[in-house]
């Protein structure tokens, strides 16, 4: 796509000295502007250049929008048809995107309406890794605004339903990959996670979600939050279903800038092993919230028992920080999104790797929707404004900072413990609500589902929500935490119990 690049008036140099804090008359103006003229030149000719893609490597079919009757839960954004390769560890698996994700030839968009006619030109590598893989992708999922809410409730293109109980929330912001996983439309979905975006969809849907270690899997064609806290991750019915897929997703491509020489494990030779002699932590901090369901509580802790009956140590551990997990991830989330998808146009600076310019050029037009946001990420982006103007990132470099000792204090009690147990979400799915719901009510269903799962984003520690129960007919996630780029130990912990539990979720629409 080619850009006038003409040169400056007056006016608008008036209006970058003033954005700029420069105090100039007009004949210092009318010089600056002679001076910036030829390096005008510069951009020109890097304009003539062709933006550089990620090309597409198997055929496609037209991607379309799918009709309500064969879309009751709202959780296709588009169909499509790409075989991949006729062999691989994924031949004859069926396999969606989360709408953030590139896929050339689909649309995305992010559930909001300002990428409403973008599709991109480039396939993201987590799409070309399932292709290669043998795996065949079938389509997009919606996801919540922006990626921004818990709940499935903020998508500009209509809420995402529940399909154990359709009045209820699915989880966010992965929430059409965790229904259409659930419903068995699809057999396995590739999600991503700032905040809990796998593991809260995993856990009202009822499915497995993994957020792996930060940078094992590339970020590269994903529309980003904050690169601190981007994760892409498998959404499957089955833990080993989950663990095929992270073996194909795994590993360094290059054109990350998050992967920092990542460690690629043998996520399904162990996977059968059993938890005999591992040690698990519950950790005490994680139940008891606020928010808390006592019927949720109460399964995750009957599950670890149950865990300790196959054959694992278990004791409960205190994390005294997880109680204070806000004051780290808070502000990174915040100021981060606002920097990376307001200010960068989704997609931030200061680092050696893939830009998706289509997407840029598309995400730079997002003011004109600002009337359409959601609560939830108007009320972020106003808070992260309004600290950014007043303390100039000064509260992201200190939750920086704490971030280490954050981490030092999981690494500390995964020492003493294999592996660390808590609910996913401190709820089961709450009621959707309803269309003129105050404000308050839209963004305490964003976020009150945070948290247990957001410090792990910070942190970068792999999580997995797992189903180990159901009340009143609405699944119940317990979490798995592991030490950085452990993996195995925290599938095969969730095989053991998953083999134990067999608790045949499915919903019933979804049932032969």
């Amino acid at each position: 796509m080619r850009l006038p690049v003409p040169i400056p008036t007056l006016d608008d140099l008036r209006e970058h000295a003033s954005t700029l804090g420069f105090d100039l008359s007009d004949a210092e103006l009318e010089a600056y502007r002679a001076l910036v003229e030829p390096n005008l030149e510069v951009y020109r000719a890097l304009d003539e250049i062709e933006d550089e893609i990620l090309p597409p490597q198997y055929p496609r079919s037209a991607a379309r929008r799918p009709e309500a009757a064969e879309n009751p839960y709202n959780a296709w954004a588009a169909k499509i048809e790409v075989r991949g390769a006729a062999t691989g560890p994924l031949a004859g698996r069926t396999v969606v995107l989360k709408d953030n994700i590139c896929l050339a030839g689909a649309p995305l968009l992010n559930g909001t309406r300002a990428l409403e006619g973008y599709t991109p030109d480039s396939d993201a590598t987590v799409a070309t890794r399932v292709l290669e893989a043998g795996g065949r992708i079938v389509g997009k999922a919606h996801c919540e605004y922006l990626s921004g809410s818990g709940g499935s409730h903020t998508n500009a293109w209509g809420l995402v339903r529940n399909p154990h109980r359709p009045t209820h929330s699915a989880g966010g912001s992965s929430s059409g990959c965790a229904v259409l996983v659930a419903t068995g439309e699809a057999d396995m979905a590739v999600g991503a996670d700032q905040g809990g975006s796998i593991r809260i969809p995993a856990s009202f849907s009822g499915i497995v979600g993994m957020k792996p270690t930060h940078g094992l899997v590339p970020y590269t064609g994903i529309a980003p939050i904050d690169p601190t806290l981007d994760h892409a991750g498998p959404m499957t019915a089955t833990v080993t279903d989950n663990a095929r897929l992270l073996s194909v997703l795994a590993g360094a491509d290059g054109l990350d800038p998050r992967q920092y020489a990542p460690t690629v494990g043998d996520y399904l030779s162990s996977i059968e092993e059993g938890v005999a002699g591992l040690r698990i932590g519950v950790v005490t901090e994680g139940f008891g919230l606020p928010e808390s369901e006592a019927d949720v509580d109460a399964s995750v802790r009957a599950a670890a028992q149950k865990l300790q009956a196959l054959g694992a140590v278990v004791a409960d551990v205190s994390i005294p920080l997880h109680t204070t997990a806000a004051t780290v991830w808070l502000p990174i989330t915040a100021e981060g999104a606002l920097r990376t998808i307001c200010y960068s146009n989704g997609l931030g600076t200061s680092a050696r790797g893939f830009y998706p310019v289509d997407l840029l050029d598309h995400l730079a037009t997002w003011r004109a929707t600002t009337s359409q946001m959601p609560p939830n990420v108007k009320m972020v982006l106003l808070l992260a404004e309004h600290m950014h103007a007043r303390h100039h990132g000064r509260f992201y470099a200190k939750a920086q900072n704490l971030l280490r000792r954050a981490t030092a204090a999981y690494d500390a009690a995964l020492s003493r413990f294999d592996l660390l147990v808590m609910p996913t979400t401190p709820m089961k799915a709450p009621p959707i609500p309803a269309p003129d719901a105050p404000m308050e009510l839209v963004v305490q269903q964003a976020y009150e589902t945070h948290g247990n799962t957001a410090i792990f984003d910070a942190t970068g520690h792999p999580a997995l929500s797992m189903p180990c129960g159901m009340n009143d007919g609405l699944p119940i996630g317990l979490m798995m935490i592991g030490r950085h780029f452990d993996e195995p130990t925290i599938y095969r912990a969730a095989r053991a119990l998953e083999r134990h539990l067999a608790l045949g979720l499915a919903p019933e629409s979804a049932r032969p």
